[in-house]
């Protein structure tokens, strides 16, 4: 089951994040790289056009998954796995505190 989330920057929809059989996989948006708007959303993953690849979820997104007491409602109301960290980015960070946030595809 590979699932993935469109990851929007202050609103604008600038990548993909995508569950692969190797791992994750995070692409900006050619139309966000093309735009004035255009930012990194984390030091780590500078703007190009090339996908990240990865074996385990990126930091950066990682980081945005809510941790301690807040964690565990989570995985209790949604029957979640705190080992499943697609899954809580998906379903945790449509609307995170910072700049950036995650829309689970099947949500759209």
């Amino acid at each position: 089951m590979n699932r993935s989330g469109r990851v929007y920057r202050n609103g604008f929809f600038c990548g993909v994040i995508c569950e692969t059989d190797a791992g994750y996989e995070f692409t900006y948006a050619k139309e966000y790289l093309q735009s004035e708007v255009a930012k990194t959303i984390s030091e780590t993953l500078p703007l190009t056009s090339k996908p990240y690849q990865s074996k385990v979820l990126f930091p950066f997104f990682d980081g945005l998954i809510p941790e301690g007491w807040l964690l565990d409602i989570a995985e209790k109301n949604w029957k979640l796995n705190h080992n499943d960290r697609m899954g809580l980015l998906l379903t945790c960070c449509k609307d995170c505190i910072g700049a950036v946030s995650v829309i689970h595809h099947e949500e759209l």
